[in-house]
Formats: structure tokens, C-alpha cells, sequence
């Protein structure tokens, strides 16, 4: 689980509802006609915009930002190098033992390819082709909260409209004044709210998390490419390291260092 995401959500909501308690009561935002025209007119919106399977899948990409599901790219380095050792050791074939250990579907792939003897250019063209794929669903993803992220605020000022024309058909009864002027505001709070506290940051965390995954694949492309070249594991070691940034690799140096003494 990314802790981070799951922090934010929870101080943002503490910040919010102690901001509002500080100046008056968590009933006066809470308008049920607002959330109607907001949260159902955005929904509506992309329900336009998209496929009923794209907008099903919503739910799926929002768990994504509470994810964390991908090695860290030391341990993906390591295990290249370890796959390397073993491919100069005992041949390429000797890949094959291992794959049922490994648990990442795309190097697996990858492995397999080498060890059918695909040539160089192929296994490269099909495992950037996989990853260009990946990238689009991952752009399609981060899609949906952009739509969401603009179409909020649009019902949120549709909403502050309803309420206005409702609040000057009603001048002439003092009663139906507040309500209309509660759902003219609070829709634009909870448009601006939706947008920038949740469909935003999320469509960021996804594009961050998906620029990670793809360098990650990247990675392991190159390593597997050298794998299969036959080149020394040391050299494809200090090759892959170039994707670490400097804090990265004295901490890759010292951890691996240290397993290797013992």
C-alpha cells in the first residue's frame, strides 16, 4: 500500500472538517441536491465521455493509487544480474529452472522469448511494443480523473445557476431563500472540492506511478537484451545502475556489498 496517498486523504479530510468546525457546524455542507447535481452530473459526464467497461473499471485505477505493488529496482537488478551469472554459467537454457520463480509477468515473458531463441531485435520490438500498450492504458486511466477533475466544477457552477434562478423565483417567500442559496454555494464547494482534493491528485499519483513502472520495464528490457548478448554481469550490473539516481546506488553499492562479504 502507497502510505502516502492514504495519509493525505486522511489529514486532508481532518484539515477540512476542523476548518469547518472552527466557523460553524459539518451540517451546514452537507446538501443532498448538491450532491446530486455535482457528483451525478460529473458521473453523467464521463458516462458520455467513455465506455460503460472504461467508467467499470474507474474503481479498479482509484485502488492503483493505494498501491504499491513493484519490486524496487534494486532488487529487479539484482535479479538480472543472478539471471546473468547463471545464463553465462550454464547456457541460456538453464533459464528455464527459473521461471517459475519469478513472479513479475513481463520478465517472465521476457525470459521465455530468449530461451526460444527469439532474435535481439524481435525480443526488443515486442517487449516495447507490450510497454507502449501499457502506457496507453495507464494514459487512459489517468483520462478518466481528468475528465472527472474538469467536469466537477462545471456542475458545481451548473449547480450555483439552479440555485440562483431558484433564489430570485423565491424572494417574495422568505423560507425558500436559504435552501436556495445553500445549494447555490455548497455545489460549488463540493465541485471544487471533488476536483482538487481527489480526481486530481489522483490522475498525479497514477502519471507518477506510471512513469515508474515504465522505467522499471525499461530496466529490465535492457538487462534481459544483455542477458541474451552474453555480456559479463558485471558490466550489465554497472549498465543498469545508470537508472539508479546517486542516493540510489551507494545504497545498492553498500547493501550488496555487505550481502556478497556474507
Amino acid at each position: 500500500m502507497d502510505i502516502a496517498t492514504l495519509i493525505g486523504l486522511i489529514a486532508g479530510v481532518i484539515c477540512l472538517i476542523i476548518s469547518i468546525l472552527l466557523g460553524g457546524s459539518l451540517l451546514a455542507f452537507f446538501d443532498i441536491p448538491s450532491i446530486f447535481i455535482v457528483i451525478g452530473g460529473g458521473l453523467c459526464s464521463v458516462l458520455i465521455s467513455y465506455r460503460i467497461k472504461e467508467v467499470a473499471a474507474l474503481m479498479k485505477v482509484a485502488v492503483k493509487t493505494f498501491k504499491n505493488n513493484s519490486k524496487p529496482p534494486f532488487e529487479i537488478i539484482q535479479e538480472l544480474v543472478q539471471l546473468s551469472t547463471l545464463a553465462r554459467r550454464e547456457g541460456l537454457l538453464a533459464l528455464e529452472s527459473n521461471l517459475e520463480k519469478i513472479e513479475d509477468d513481463f520478465l517472465k515473458n521476457a525470459i521465455q522469448l530468449v530461451i526460444d531463441g527469439t532474435e535481439a531485435d524481435i525480443v526488443r520490438e515486442s517487449l516495447e511494443l507490450e510497454l507502449t500498450n501499457l502506457q496507453k492504458r495507464h494514459t487512459k486511466g489517468q483520462g478518466l480523473f481528468k475528465t472527472l477533475a474538469a467536469m466537477f466544477p462545471a456542475w458545481g457552477m451548473i449547480g450555483t445557476l439552479i440555485g440562483l434562478i431558484n433564489l430570485l423565483k423565491a424572494l417574495d417567500d422568505p423560507t425558500k431563500i436559504g435552501p436556495s442559496m445553500a445549494v447555490a454555494l455548497i455545489t460549488t464547494f463540493y465541485g471544487s472540492l471533488l476536483a482538487n482534493f481527489i480526481c486530481t491528485p489522483m490522475a498525479a499519483k497514477l502519471a507518477t506511478s506510471s512513469k515508474e513502472e515504465v522505467q522499471l520495464k525499461t530496466l529490465t528490457i535492457e538487462g534481459i537484451l544483455s542477458i541474451q548478448a552474453g555480456e559479463n554481469p558485471k558490466i550489465m550490473e554497472h549498465k543498469l545502475k545508470t537508472f539508479l539516481s546517486p542516493q540510489d546506488k551507494m545504497i545498492y553499492d553498500e547493501k550488496y556489498r555487505s550481502e556478497s562479504k556474507t
